[in-house]
């Protein structure tokens, strides 16, 4: 008997985050994981400075104040919000409740590598069903399903494809799942998805006994430091997780800084629609220079660069970093030839047109 960890884990590459420097470069932007230009609400910041002065006493256990907060900003039942160390560790604690050796857990291509860390930590298969058009195929997914199916997760706007899947074909893919499996809708981008046919998955999990939808204040909120998640459950997957999961997993400066800024939706709006405006100015520009840039509901794009004749995207991204832009590479997404914009401050976001077609013009 030899000291090893479990089937599984030694199979996991370790998740490596977005790149945040860009060595010589006089002036730096990171646009590489997808945070908000604005950074958190000021009313945030300020609910956070108050709350230094409790950090010597453990907070409430359940993340009380915070699942009633998010319980009243969105007419739901606080007792089935399950709040967590950034919506990562519910993804997590999902698959630690529900994964026994051997289970089969379904995903895209594509999808956040969470779902497959997360599989492969609990002795797991991860079933990845190809997105020929990068985009969640159900059809491809329900032919995967089998009765070892216990989790079938879904990002839903996908990172890094910003594609996403409208209602009516969401509850297609969840009518076709066996009760005994639980679909995880990721909508961890979901403020930034205004789209008339998109649903965040609440009201599903709020209707359907095996859907679990998770949200996150990482991203538009600004608060991806502070690390603050949540998922709205049945209350019976609600009252698994909080069996589970760590004592005090968020802790009190999280808890008012995030209720804070859910509250402050002036500043929420302003993001927004920043967002709408460059993201759409960002994508069409980018077209402009013969680019393929596919549709996005996030607040990145994906870019496609052409597989030879010094214009890769390993070139581009060493070019780019020589002007301190630092976009995501998609290797670890299977998608070489690709990389990642955040939508940035304006100034971010001319400055990369403006190498970008340096780039492309070189001879």
């Amino acid at each position: 008997m030899t000291l090893s960890p479990k089937p599984g884990i030694l199979d996991i590459k370790a998740y490596v985050g977005g790149r945040a420097e860009a060595p010589g470069a006089e002036r730096v932007y990171k646009l590489s994981s997808n945070e908000t230009p604005f950074g958190p609400s000021p009313h945030a910041l300020k609910a956070a400075e108050r709350a230094l002065s409790t950090v010597g006493l453990y907070p409430e256990g359940s993340a009380r104040i915070l699942r009633e907060a998010i319980a009243d900003f969105y007419g739901l039942d606080a007792a089935r919000i399950v709040c967590g160390n950034g919506s990562d560790e519910i993804l997590t604690l999902l698959a630690n409740c529900y994964l026994r050796p051997k289970d089969e857990v379904v995903m895209s291509a594509h999808g956040f590598l969470v779902y497959k860390i997360s599989t492969l930590a609990n002795s797991a298969i991860p079933i990845e069903v190809p997105e020929p058009h990068l985009k969640f195929d159900v059809d491809a997914v329900l032919e995967q399903v089998t009765a070892r199916t216990r989790l079938v997760y879904i990002a839903n706007p996908n990172n890094p494809t910003g594609t996403y899947l409208s209602s009516d074909e969401m509850r297609r893919l969840h009518a076709g799942l066996p009760a005994s499996t639980l679909l995880v809708i990721d909508a961890a981008y979901a403020e930034y998805a205004r789209k008339n046919d998109y649903d965040d998955g609440i009201e599903m999990a709020a209707t359907f006994d095996n859907v679990v939808a998770t949200r996150t204040f990482s991203k538009i909120y600004g608060l991806a430091g502070l690390r603050v998640g949540w998922a709205y459950c049945p209350g019976h997957v609600a009252d698994t997780m909080n069996r589970v999961r760590a004592p005090f997993n968020v802790n009190i400066v999280a808890q008012h800084a995030a209720i804070a800024a859910l509250n402050d939706r002036e500043f929420t709006d302003h993001a927004m629609r920043h967002n709408e405006i460059w993201r759409t100015k960002l994508t069409q520009d980018i077209r402009a220079l013969g680019l393929r840039v596919d549709d996005s509901a996030g607040n990145f794009v994906l870019i496609h660069f052409p597989e030879s004749g010094g214009k890769t995207a390993p070139e581009a991204d060493q070019f780019l970093i020589s002007h301190g832009l630092i976009l995501r590479r998609m290797e670890s997404y299977k998608l070489p030839n690709c990389l990642r914009l955040t939508v940035g401050t304006e100034e971010a976001n001319l400055a990369f047109l403006a190498a970008l077609k340096k780039f492309l013009a070189a001879k």
